[in-house]
């Protein structure tokens, strides 16, 4: 039986958990807080998380990240972006030899402008072909209830990321495989900056031929990225692009675009932090993608207006006229 460690007991953390367990796994989750850790050893459930889900036997948590670790195949990585490198420092000198690392996050880092991938090889000292990455249009709590869902799995080394899509396949999950780990991750961390600028529009009562400018033009700005840093651009247009983005942007179970919503009504920053349960990746990751397109010579204009609102306190009207008063050209630039 493959033994898999996830750490982080956060919805998409224990939702993947679930599915590797339901794939046939045994699972160990790791968590900070010992009262959720014997929620889930006791009750099989994550109360404060995913209420109501029955989690699976196969699963069980821990505070103790050598034990979590101990005998895995993979180590999966579910913890807020920024919170990354910090974490994997402690976690890193008790990996065992041949583990694969697995990231489940979708954020760039702060001050670096690096992906999750690079961060975990830096900080755990491990090659790409112990480095894989999980990304979709997985809604935590649609999956938690079992209902049909798929996404992509990616390694430079195609035989790491079949032997992930075995561990992870079950009835309502299908995992397809990929080697463009690049693609797939700014896929992941940009749509949570559109999903925001989408909220942002919803929150002003906007319509649907806004939103689907801003999804449509949000998915050029993300291509265009992806090609200045040697992604394949047919990613873009599966599962990790367009598929993730559509559900980002579409789906009130999405904190990023309810995050976009309450400050499109009005919220200041503050305000919208505090009605938000969990952490909506884009709020902090759109400078560090706006860094990452600076540094690479690439113009995001949705990206950047993001950051206006969100960290330069500009009104939306005011951002939404002057992405309107842009130069006109044609659609492929």
């Amino acid at each position: 039986m493959t033994r898999c460690a996830v750490f982080g007991t956060g919805s998409w953390g224990t939702a993947f958990a679930m599915i590797l367990a339901d794939a046939g796994c045994e699972v160990a989750l790791w968590g900070r807080r010992q009262e959720l850790v014997d929620a889930v050893n006791t009750t099989h459930e994550n109360p404060d998380y995913l209420p109501g889900v029955r989690l699976s036997d196969a699963i069980t948590a821990t505070t103790d990240p050598a034990a979590a670790l101990a005998g895995a195949e993979f180590a999966v990585l579910a913890v807020p972006s920024q919170t990354l490198r910090q974490n994997l420092g402690a976690w890193a000198p008790l990996l065992e030899p041949g583990t694969v690392l697995v990231s489940l996050m979708k954020g760039i880092e702060l001050g670096t402008a690096k992906r999750m991938s690079e961060v975990i090889a830096e900080v755990a000292g491990v090659g790409p072909e112990r480095v894989a990455v999980v990304s979709g249009p997985n809604l935590a709590r649609e999956i938690a209830n079992r209902q049909p869902a798929a996404t992509v799995v990616a390694c430079s080394d195609e035989v790491v990321a079949k032997r992930l899509q075995t561990a992870c396949h079950t009835p309502y999950f299908r995992p397809y495989t990929n080697t463009d780990v690049v693609g797939c991750e700014l896929g992941g961390a940009v749509k949570n900056v559109i999903g925001l600028a989408v909220g942002m529009a919803d929150g002003m009562g906007l319509g649907d031929n806004t939103k689907a400018t801003l999804i449509t033009r949000g998915l050029a700005e993300t291509t265009r990225l992806g090609a200045a840093l040697g992604a394949d651009p047919y990613t873009f247009a599966g599962l990790a692009g367009m598929g993730d983005l559509v559900a980002t942007c579409s789906s009130p179970l999405s904190r990023n675009h309810t995050f976009g919503t309450n400050l499109g009504r009005g919220m200041t920053l503050a305000e919208a932090v505090a009605a938000t349960s969990q952490t909506a990746e884009g709020v902090k990751s759109c400078e560090s993608v706006l860094d990452l397109a600076r540094r690479t010579g690439v113009d995001m204009p949705i990206v950047e207006a993001v950051v206006d609102v969100v960290h330069n306190g500009r009104p939306t009207q005011e951002v939404l006229a002057a992405l309107m008063a842009r130069s006109a050209k044609p659609e492929r630039r």
